[in-house]
């Protein structure tokens, strides 16, 4: 409890002498800011100061205490009002505390201790109020569009706009961009900024969730209702009712359990395995992949109903490489961010270095930015940065590969080809290094997209 938060008590009371020692008693603590009325009609003039708390005498002479109950709770509905009355009579009480009373209290010997006890225990929950609206400023300004992602280009300045729009409507979200370009951060900057934003936020990566357990996760089970459900687990949907479920990698999900999701989100209804209990879900849907997905409606991997329910307003974020100038912009609050961490000295790039950022096509887009800089304030032995402090490919790799005019899934394919050459067809390193699901290269290897050494261990059916 922090006895330091100042409440504004407004005392109604037509008892002089018994006002007078209700003041005395509750200004002992000078945090209190204490005012006394004697008519009803005085404390109504009065109540657009809107108090913490009000001590109301429930048998003024002028207004009846029904009427000033109902005056604070439709003109002040912050303020909390302890009713005192002379009568111990339990069904007033009742009916009271209906109303919006906070509490109802006799006058007797113990009256002045169990106000003060009650005001104690108001200012903790005032208190705690007060953290919780903190807490919930701090995040609307993290969560600032201009906060989270980090840029000015045209294509960055584009999704800003739409990231806007999709705040002010309660629509479905589609975001899409490639693995490392920050789509969980739009999702989050989006329900943060609209009208959800104070109802929960839930993500849920669909590919790293086994296919048996999805059902599970997104709807919740009975206990008994399979081996091991020892007990009754709420799903997500139901986490996340009135506010935002975000579902991650989306593309991943098997098209029988498409088909469930679909009728979730046309009947606005979820039910729990093992039961028959029909779970009403008020949910804002955003959902993210890095997959062209009608390329895989076209391909039969997902239906094509659910895509059309779940395109919504789309938003691409785009891959680094096509936002001009920002890598710079990004770069800098990367160092402002990792120096102030570490007590390091402020550090900046010099010119050749921030040459070589804008002539890397950064595969892994803002993640493996933000490694690459870490790497380099730690690599420095000044405050400034220079080119072989800089960890990246060599700028030259796309002429290289002779792909200037390929498509961005023939450059993925040629890419992750040429590390896996160069780690001798190690998937896992080859993951690690380019921040990509191995799951991703096993398929791109079934598909014969990629070749490998055939003497290299792989899991059973890779190269069948």
């Amino acid at each position: 409890m922090n006895d330091h938060y100042p409440l504004k008590i407004f005392i109604v009371e037509d008892d002089v002498w018994y006002s007078s020692m209700l003041e005395y008693h509750l200004s002992l603590n000078p945090d209190n800011q204490v005012t006394k009325f004697h008519t009803g009609q005085s404390f109504l003039d009065a109540l657009h100061q809107r108090p913490d708390i009000v001590t109301l005498d429930y048998s003024l002479p002028d207004i009846n205490g029904d009427a000033i109950l109902k005056e604070i709770t439709e003109r002040s509905p912050d303020s909390k009002t302890v009713i005192i009355s002379g009568q111990e009579n339990i069904k007033i009480a009742i009916d009271l505390l209906k109303k919006g009373a906070y509490e109802y209290i006799v006058k007797d010997e113990d009256a002045k201790d169990r106000i003060w006890n009650t005001l104690q225990h108001l200012r903790e929950n005032l208190e705690l109020k007060k953290e919780l609206e903190e807490l919930k400023e701090e995040v609307a300004r993290k969560y600032d569009f201009s906060k989270v992602i980090i840029g000015n280009s045209y294509n960055i300045r584009k999704m800003f706009g739409l990231m806007e729009k999709a705040a002010k409507a309660n629509i479905t979200v589609s975001v899409t961009g490639d693995t490392g370009t920050g789509k969980e951060l739009v999702a989050k900057a989006i329900h943060y900024n609209s009208s959800r934003k104070n109802q929960p936020f839930v993500a849920v990566n669909v590919a790293a969730i086994p296919k048996d357990l999805l059902e599970s996760e997104l709807f919740g089970h009975e206990k008994g209702a399979f081996t091991g459900s020892v007990a009754r687990r709420i799903g997500k949907f139901e986490e996340a009712h009135k506010g935002t479920l975000f579902l991650d990698e989306i593309g991943e999900m098997e098209v029988s359990m498409q088909a469930k999701l679909l009728r979730v989100l046309q009947e606005k209804e979820i039910t729990r395995i093992g039961s028959n209990e029909i779970v009403k879900i008020d949910v804002r849907i955003i959902v993210a992949t890095h997959r062209n997905l009608t390329e895989e409606v076209k391909k039969g991997n997902f239906r094509e109903d659910l895509y059309y329910r779940l395109l919504g307003l789309p938003i691409h974020l785009p891959p680094l490489r096509e936002r001009e100038n920002d890598v710079l912009l990004i770069a800098k609050h990367f160092i402002e961010d990792f120096c102030r961490e570490n007590k390091f000295n402020r550090k900046s790039l010099s010119p050749e270095a921030s040459k070589k950022l804008l002539g890397h096509a950064f595969p892994g887009n803002v993640r493996e930015l933000k490694s690459v800089i870490e790497l380099a304030c730690v690599m420095t032995e000044g405050d400034e940065i220079l080119p072989e402090h800089l960890n990246v490919m060599s700028a030259n790799i796309i002429e290289n590969f002779a792909l200037k005019d390929a498509t961005l899934k023939e450059f993925n394919i040629k890419l992750i080809q040429y590390y896996l050459d160069q780690f001798n067809y190690d998937v896992m390193k080859v993951a690690r290094k380019l921040d990509v699901g191995k799951s991703t290269i096993y398929r791109m290897i079934q598909n014969k997209e990629l070749y490998v050494n055939k003497n290299y261990s792989y899991p059973e059916g890779i190269l069948n």
